[in-house]
């Protein structure tokens, strides 16, 4: 027993430089969400990071926060629901039609400038799903931008902080 306490603090000295060799630099930037004029229940809209294959890889924000609407959001639900992950801490209410919100995304520094786009899915209840109401490659120029929509959101507009 005793011999296996000494390998204790090792072992947790080789964990914390695991975890902090893993650490994945992020650009903050703030993202303001404007709907066109609707009337009906909240928007759910999701905000992911895509690829240059075009597949999902990770989801930066959910506004929405009862996630036994999320499969009718059937693309990202398609990749969301196989695995499930924790997502609370990237989540908010939904936004009603003619308002707008403004998030923070925390955008993995390293796939800006590398192929990878932002993709903004929405869905009303009653009303439409849209895979690409808005989407847009990530470069350093249009973290700086504005961008139209195509559905529910009538422009999303992008602040780095």
């Amino acid at each position: 027993m005793k011999s296996l306490l000494k390998f204790i603090p090792i072992a947790t000295l080789v964990f914390l430089g695991i975890v902090a060799f893993n650490k994945v630099e992020t650009t903050p930037v703030k993202c303001m969400v404007q709907l066109i004029n609707y009337s009906g229940e909240g928007a759910y809209i999701i905000t992911s990071l895509i690829n240059p294959e075009g597949k999902y890889e990770k989801t930066l924000y959910v506004q929405g926060e009862d996630s036994e609407w999320y499969s009718d959001i059937p693309e990202w639900w398609k990749f969301y629901g196989k695995y499930r992950p924790n997502i609370d801490a990237i989540t908010g209410e939904t936004i009603a039609g003619g308002e707008r919100s403004i998030i923070l995304l925390q955008i993995p520094t390293e796939k800006i400038d590398a192929g990878y786009s932002i993709r903004f899915e929405t869905s009303v209840e009653d009303k439409a799903y849209h895979k690409q109401d808005v989407q847009f490659e990530l470069t350093s120029e249009s973290i700086k931008s504005k961008v139209e929509g195509n559905g529910f959101i009538r422009y999303v507009r992008m602040m780095p902080q």
